[in-house]
């Protein structure tokens, strides 16, 4: 299921995601396109129209189990990238996403 939309879909046609931490330690959303990395992960649509909306309803602290001030100030730069990387020019919903949900 995506984070972003809620949508359902195939594992292949998601990208997942999982914690990091960046050079200061800090827990950061970085993308596991492999889906080897250990630990708990989140799958996403790789589109931005999907991320946009996981970050604003901050899916990724809850998908990802990470509580208190860090899932507010959570960085998911990386993840922004790699779907603008996948799908630069396309703001494609997945079919059945809603915005009246």
């Amino acid at each position: 299921m995506c984070v972003g939309c809620r949508a359902r879909a195939a594992k292949r046609e998601l990208v997942r995601v999982t914690v990091g931490s960046d050079a200061h330690g800090r827990p950061v959303v970085v993308p596991d396109p492999q889906g080897t990395a250990p630990g708990r992960g989140a799958h996403l649509h790789p589109t931005t129209a999907c991320y946009e909306l996981a970050v604003r309803k901050k899916a990724f602290g809850r998908a990802l189990r990470i509580t208190g001030r860090a899932a507010d100030k959570l960085d998911s730069a990386a993840v922004e990238h790699h779907v603008a990387r996948l799908a630069p020019d396309t703001d494609d919903r997945p079919e059945g996403w809603s915005s009246s949900s």
